[in-house]
């Protein structure tokens, strides 16, 4: 089996990400007006890598992204995907947050999940299956490039997990529509579970 090639790219905006709130798998947002058009600007400043197949977390703003970066594909979504489950903090933003100490601990990393929320680490865990899923569907399609419509902090978290050069989560954020490229070598990813990213989009 040839090298993979799998494109994570992030949706597009909602009236969320302008307002600054954590919104996470409770609130299935849809992409705001102005997300829409961001993202068709960006369709005609870009070259999108082309792709053999298109892969979504199942969320309302992820579908609506890949359908309009890839009208011509099926989407295919999967559970695993999902973005993360802010428990108490959904809905919120920093500034409302201030003063909370469970938000706080949470925010300085001694807090490994918000109130009634995801660990940090079972989200991990979730998004790397979702990764495996995704690199077997290629496999058993025959398919060599893959996109794969997003949350940012879901890219973060999993590249921060799977991906060489080695770094931290906030070191691969991406902006909305943008993201990167990775390979992948079937027989060593599926010994050491590494991915190579080689390209920003």
């Amino acid at each position: 089996m040839r090298t993979l090639k799998i494109h994570l790219i992030r949706h597009g905006a909602t009236d969320a990400n302008y307002l600054g709130q954590y919104i996470g798998s409770k609130t299935d947002l849809p992409l705001s007006p102005e997300g829409f058009n961001e993202l068709r600007l960006l369709k005609e400043d870009i070259d999108y890598p082309e792709i053999d197949v298109l892969y979504s977390s199942p969320m309302l703003r992820c579908r609506q992204t890949g359908s309009l970066l890839y009208p011509d594909s099926e989407i295919i979504t999967v559970p695993n995907l999902t973005e993360y489950d802010f428990g108490d903090f959904e809905g919120k933003t920093a500034a409302e947050l201030e003063g909370n100490p469970d938000f706080a601990k949470w925010a300085a990393g001694k807090l490994t999940a918000p109130p009634k929320g995801e660990e940090n680490s079972d989200f991990v865990k979730r998004l790397c299956v979702g990764l495996n899923q995704i690199v077997l569907d290629m496999i058993e399609k025959g398919c060599e490039n893959a996109g794969v419509i997003m949350h940012g902090g879901a890219i973060m978290m999993l590249l921060a997990a799977t991906a060489v050069p080695r770094r931290r989560p906030v070191e691969w954020t991406a902006d909305c529509g943008k993201g990167y490229s990775l390979l992948i070598t079937p027989s060593l990813y599926h010994k050491s579970g590494v991915v190579e990213v080689f390209d920003i989009i």
